[in-house]
């Protein structure tokens, strides 16, 4: 019986790592445009989630958010658009807000869930931050998100 020799088995695995943290790298919509966000008197630094597959994926397989960091989802079209979440790993809160800038509703969402979490009226925009990152700073349905991208 031979053995491999170290070499090519040590080339093996690292080339099998390597692929794994690109995959997961890849998951993580890393690379998405930013923009600034303002919530009353606090500033937002926001990734931009407004093709399909930054959406699909969105904050999935993330393990930490620095905390006045999130995401914002901008749809083409105004609906109910819901969201779950399933694959991430951390507690959100999303904020539903409409095309003028105000907070419909807010919802509290757990990691590694499916339950749906859906706007009260039809939406273009989602953003999802830390959770409890709204209540801790008392922004409410009514508040107004300022420097929404228009589409």
């Amino acid at each position: 019986m031979r053995l491999p020799n170290i070499k090519q088995f040590v080339f093996s695995l690292a080339a099998i790592i390597s692929s794994f943290s690109s995959a997961a790298f890849a998951q993580q919509n890393v690379g998405l445009p930013t923009i600034e966000l303002k919530a009353g008197i606090y500033r937002i630094q926001a990734e931009l989630a407004d093709t399909p597959k930054a959406r699909e994926v969105g904050l999935m397989n993330r393990t930490n958010m620095p905390t006045n960091s999130g995401m914002l989802f901008i749809f083409e079209q105004k609906a109910g658009h819901c969201f779950w979440m399933n694959n991430t790993k951390i507690p959100l809160s999303i904020a539903f807000i409409a095309d003028d800038g105000k907070i419909v509703n807010i919802e509290e969402m757990q990691a590694e869930t499916t339950n749906n979490h859906c706007p009260r009226a039809a939406v273009r925009y989602a953003l999802e931050m830390n959770k409890q990152w709204f209540s801790e700073r008392v922004i409410v349905p009514g508040t107004v998100i300022q420097g929404l991208p228009k589409k």
